[in-house]
């Protein structure tokens, strides 16, 4: 049974069709990145997974569990329970200016335990926890030294590296990017992606919406290349970028190519 699969998903901004009829699965374990042309619906696709943005029509389940139905009315708790299936790390970091690197990552978690009505002792031990886990993927994303610095203190890859970290303590299912590097300098944007790859090395399961072919390329398990809101061609990174059977594949990949040169 896949991990991730998605059904039908349409999505509409007015008459603007900006999703139309998507659907695909994911194995537990795959790096899953999606290219395409600005417009072509990937970031919306994201969002509706996220459940930032409520798909129109279609369904979404993980490990077999519907977490999204159209037809459904879902309330804020049920949809909040929902989302915690799904990390997401944005193309603008998206980190509290007013915490500093360790309450960034600590944030989230310590309120949902907050609200939970446990013993002092059990909840002192769980606090500890948390905070011992940060630290944990602090030191995987290689910014243990940086735990009380504040995100104006940190290069936009340093930022971006948090902003993963913040983004596992929740322990998502499915880790999904939107751009990651886009706001990057081509200095900042390898040792992003490096992190990205070492995730997948813990089987991690990965949706990467990027512009990074290359990485793409040598780092996915399945690509899907979107054109105009729909999935245009979908396969492994040798069937899509050394033998795509679209016309608007090859002709994405070869701009793609003279941008690089």
């Amino acid at each position: 049974m896949a991990l991730l699969a998605v059904k039908n998903i349409k999505k509409n901004f007015g008459k603007n069709e900006v999703l139309r009829d998507v659907s695909f699965t994911l194995e537990r374990g795959q790096v899953l990145a999606i290219i395409g042309s600005s417009g072509s619906g990937k970031t919306t696709l994201l969002r509706c997974l996220n459940f930032l943005e409520t798909a129109d029509s279609g369904s979404i389940l993980v490990d077999g569990e519907p977490v999204f139905d159209a037809g459904a009315a879902y309330t804020d708790a049920q949809i909040r329970e929902k989302r915690l299936k799904f990390g997401l790390v944005f193309q603008s970091f998206n980190l509290f200016p007013q915490y500093n690197v360790m309450e960034n990552l600590t944030l989230a978690p310590k309120l949902a335990l907050g609200k939970k009505k446990l013993p002092a002792a059990e909840k002192k031990a769980a606090m500890a926890e948390i905070e011992h886990k940060a630290e944990e993927l602090l030191n995987r994303v290689g910014l243990s030294d940086r735990r009380d610095a504040y995100p104006c203190q940190l290069s936009g890859g340093q930022q971006q590296r948090v902003a993963i970290a913040r983004a596992l303590v929740l322990k998502p299912e499915i880790l999904c990017f939107d751009e990651p590097t886009s706001a990057l300098d081509p200095e900042l944007t390898g040792e992003v992606l490096r992190v990205i790859k070492g995730l997948k090395g813990e089987d991690r399961t990965m949706i990467v919406v990027t512009h990074e072919m290359e990485f793409a390329k040598n780092v996915a398990d399945k690509v899907i290349f979107m054109a105009d809101g729909v999935i245009e061609e979908v396969g492994t990174p040798e069937e899509i970028f050394e033998h795509p059977k679209s016309e608007k594949t090859k002709t994405f990949l070869s701009n793609s190519l003279e941008k690089l040169y």
